[in-house]
């Protein structure tokens, strides 16, 4: 084999290495998030006053996910609590992620009511489906989830979440 062939072959080597080490690198890491969690984080949700919402840009950063409804008695009173906590918390890493499980007009309405700070995407009542996935067997709302640096699902709550809990979990993931 002349040195033109041994350094075509020597790459190709390299190519299917550096493949392979980086299919291995995803299939640790990557695998580490449940399906669920996974899912989650490939979402793109509308937004109520226009645009997307695109969850993978938001991993990295312990994450509050609220489902909630316009219609949801206990959603609409934990609403000013969770922008409280929002505005308090994002200078230290934290967001949160509003996910109505509404329709777009009576969110907007909400909203330009009760305007909040965090983000807002509409699930729609596929929003159901998605709490669901997270172990909100019942479907009820409001239910948040909170997520680690990681994207990981480490707590979640059926019903109003209080500002004990969300100091709690701050205290807990940092």
């Amino acid at each position: 084999m002349n040195r033109r062939q041994m350094l075509a072959t020597a790459g190709v080597a390299a190519a299917a290495a550096a493949s392979g080490a980086g299919w291995a690198w995803w299939r640790v890491h990557g695998s580490q998030l449940s399906e669920a969690e996974q899912a989650l984080w490939a979402q793109r949700f509308d937004q109520p006053g226009g645009g997307e919402l695109v969850m993978a840009p938001l991993l990295g950063r312990p994450t509050v996910l609220n489902f909630w409804a316009t219609w949801c008695a206990p959603c609409v009173k934990e609403m000013p609590l969770l922008d409280a906590f929002h505005r308090q918390n994002q200078a230290k890493g934290w967001q949160v992620v509003g996910l109505a499980v509404d329709g777009p007009t009576p969110v907007r309405e909400f909203l330009a009511k009760l305007p909040v700070a965090f983000p807002i995407g509409l699930a729609g009542f596929n929003g159901v489906d998605l709490a669901r996935s997270f172990g909100n067997a019942s479907g009820g709302l409001p239910f948040s989830v909170i997520f680690d640096r990681r994207g990981a699902a480490v707590f979640r709550k059926l019903g109003t979440v209080s500002e004990q809990e969300l100091v709690d979990w701050v205290v807990k993931l940092g």
